[in-house]
């Protein structure tokens, strides 16, 4: 039996977004090259609307078509130096520029002036960066203008860690190709009509973005021709070592023909991904793009604790004690999005959800009545809330951890805007607490703990409120004069009537200011802050330990079949095993495509001859519980059923 604990892997988001950058392009030499990047944010709203593919079939997702710049295997001269503020100045074609301009684009990031020229000349490129510096339109452009629209099977092939990002990675070639018609794309993925991606492909596309499990599915029934490759690119490599794709991208590798550009992009670089380059790219030019510190400087950030079945309830108590203007929640599954959502709207809450499903003209209209008040809680996924700006929002929720330290500092940098305050508040169960040093290095900052807020707090809280709603009305009234008069008439008309005194005539106003609901909460305290436990020192041990087993198909770890899962999470029961020859990361990899899970949320993984156990948040939706049940994984069904050891 192995046992294998996920919870060090990460289901990584990208950033479409191209940030500008202020400095002039420099020179591209052919020895590695480390800039050091100002990274400001901009949005991609305008060119790529992520939310129109987040969630569909393959079938759904837009094929768009475009024409050529230049052949791909035909490098020219190194493109002249764009000048600040241009794309111009590397080649593109006018249709790719214009494409761009629409995007909103400006200036290029570092990242785009220093992979650009060199992708143009087709050099492979070794890229680290993080997400949110542009690095997907700096493969892209480059890319798409080299494209010979003429040759109908797959130029380019994108090869991602999830199903999430290759389609982003698509719908970002297909804004960039929005004014060339005759360029098609396709992502492909587990969990998409397999039937619908060979007619897709029949037809003819120029770029395929896909995971490696669907990838390696078509090459091997002949579904995907690759014999006219002429570039692969490795979006997110560490991502895929860490969800245990390496071996699958190698076997990739080792079929595509001999002449072809391989770019790869790692945030970090870990030393396989290290041997993977030395490997397979000749010569690379090398791009560094050092992380700019997080700008957090007027943001507050505190955690706390919190079991998975309290979640809601802490989460109603903190809205109802912390005082805030606008406040999003990050949540993250589009499921979660709605449950959460449903949850505030039953308190009584102004509550909007932007998660994958929500099309672009509707996310526009969230966006406006987030920014002029009609809606003052937003809950969003991370995808959805890309570029998201809106000045008002005073508090950010990480209702679930973030999937990395990049989507943590996003998400963060939603508040605090404009030289104002803000407040970010991260929620973890007590399996979770292992990763906070993490996000405090990636901050430079303490996260400091916080507790639930109790009923007294709560209490406190609404006693403030009311004052600072009456004192604001005695100093700037919302009424005309008029209104002021009439109001005036009624209360002088009700005393005389009733022989009220002022004192209780303004109580008397107080009260229908207060509404139905009781002023203050009544009764024993009914929160209990969670304590340590056996769970925590258990998963205590784990950490030191790094929860690496030696495998063992005689049980010969110290934990066997029988230890119970950790608290927040249930044991199901899949039926691949050793006889299928599975990996963890196979295990690992299917679901969190499928699921739209991260690697963190998985835990213990445990392979017998004839099936495995994997232990998965408890209160798992049950469509994505259908889903995996029908996923099929070393091309077996998972047909996943709740354990009972």
């Amino acid at each position: 039996m192995t046992q294998f604990n996920a919870s060090e892997s990460f289901a990584c988001s990208i950033d479409l977004s191209a940030h500008p950058a202020q400095a002039p392009i420099q020179p591209i030499a052919s020895d590695p090259i480390t800039t050091t990047p100002s990274i400001q944010p901009s949005t991609l709203s305008s060119c790529v609307d992520l939310s129109a593919l987040e969630g569909q079939s393959s079938a759904e997702a837009t094929a768009v078509e475009s024409t050529l710049i230049g052949p791909l295997d035909q490098p020219g001269e190194a493109a002249e130096e764009a000048p600040a503020g241009a794309f111009a100045g590397f080649g593109l074609g006018a249709e790719i520029l214009a494409a761009v301009a629409d995007c909103g684009y400006s200036d290029p990031s570092p990242i785009q002036k220093a992979a650009i020229p060199e992708l143009m000349l087709g050099r492979d490129l070794v890229g680290q960066a993080q997400t949110g510096t542009g690095k997907t339109a700096a493969f892209a452009l480059p890319l798409l203008a080299r494209l010979d629209p003429q040759q109908r099977t797959p130029q380019v092939l994108v090869l991602t860690p999830t199903r999430e990002l290759a389609l982003q990675v698509a719908e970002a070639f297909n804004g960039y190709a929005a004014k060339l018609p005759q360029v098609r794309v396709l992502p492909i993925y587990g969990g998409a009509d397999f039937r619908d991606q060979i007619v897709r492909l029949k037809r003819g596309v120029q770029i395929v973005v896909g995971t490696p499990g669907r990838v390696m599915d078509h090459m091997r029934q002949g579904t995907l021709d690759l014999s006219g490759l002429r570039c692969l690119v490795l979006d997110e490599a560490d991502e895929m070592l860490r969800m245990g794709f390496i071996d699958d991208v190698e076997w990739v590798l080792e079929q595509l023909p001999q002449q072809r550009q391989v770019v790869l992009f790692s945030a970090t670089m870990p030393s396989e991904i290290r041997r993977l380059s030395r490997k397979y790219l000749q010569n690379p030019a090398e791009v560094t793009i050092q992380q700019k510190g997080a700008e957090n400087s007027t943001i507050r950030q505190r955690h706390l604790v919190v079991h998975g079945a309290q979640k809601l309830e802490a989460l109603t108590r903190v809205l109802e004690a912390e005082s805030s203007e606008g406040v999003i929640i990050f949540a993250r599954t589009k499921a979660i999005t709605l449950t959460v959502s449903e949850a505030l709207e039953q308190q009584g809450y102004d509550v909007a959800v932007l998660n994958g499903d929500v099309p672009q003209n509707q996310r526009e209209r969230t966006v406006e009545r987030l920014r002029s008040g009609q809606v003052n809680v937003l809950v969003a996924t991370d995808v959805a809330a890309r570029g998201l700006d809106v000045d008002r929002i005073t508090l950010v929720i990480n209702y679930d951890i973030p999937f990395d330290s990049e989507a943590y500092v996003h998400r963060i940098g939603r508040t605090g805007r404009a030289g104002r305050q803000g407040d970010a508040i991260l929620f973890l169960t007590p399996r979770e607490r292992r990763f906070l040093g993490g996000l405090e290095r990636a901050v430079g900052k303490a996260i400091t703990p916080m507790e639930v807020p109790t009923n007294a707090d709560i209490n406190q809280s609404r006693l403030d409120r009311l004052r600072e709603r009456v004192t604001a009305l005695v100093g700037t009234p919302r009424s005309d004069e008029q209104e002021l008069a009439l109001l005036s008439e009624i209360l002088q008309r009700v005393g005389s009537e009733i022989s009220a005194t002022p004192e209780q005539l303004a109580l008397a106003a107080l009260q229908l200011a207060v509404g139905d609901r009781p002023l203050l909460v009544q009764g024993a305290e009914t929160w209990r802050q969670p304590t340590p436990s056996r769970e925590r020192q258990r998963s205590g041990d784990d950490d030191r330990r790094g929860d690496r087993r030696s495998p063992s198909r005689t049980g010969g770890s110290r934990l066997d079949a029988s230890t119970p899962p950790d608290a927040d999470m249930e044991r199901f029961r899949i039926e691949v095993g050793w006889q299928d020859r599975v990996k963890p990361g196979n295990i690992v990899g299917a679901i969190a495509n499928e699921a739209g899970l991260n690697g963190r949320s998985i835990g213990r993984i445990q392979i017998f001859d004839t099936h495995s156990t994997v232990d998965l948040p408890s209160g798992m939706p049950e469509d994505v519980f259908n889903a995996l049940r029908r996923l099929r994984v070393m091309n077996k069904e998972l047909q996943i059923t709740r354990h009972n050891s």
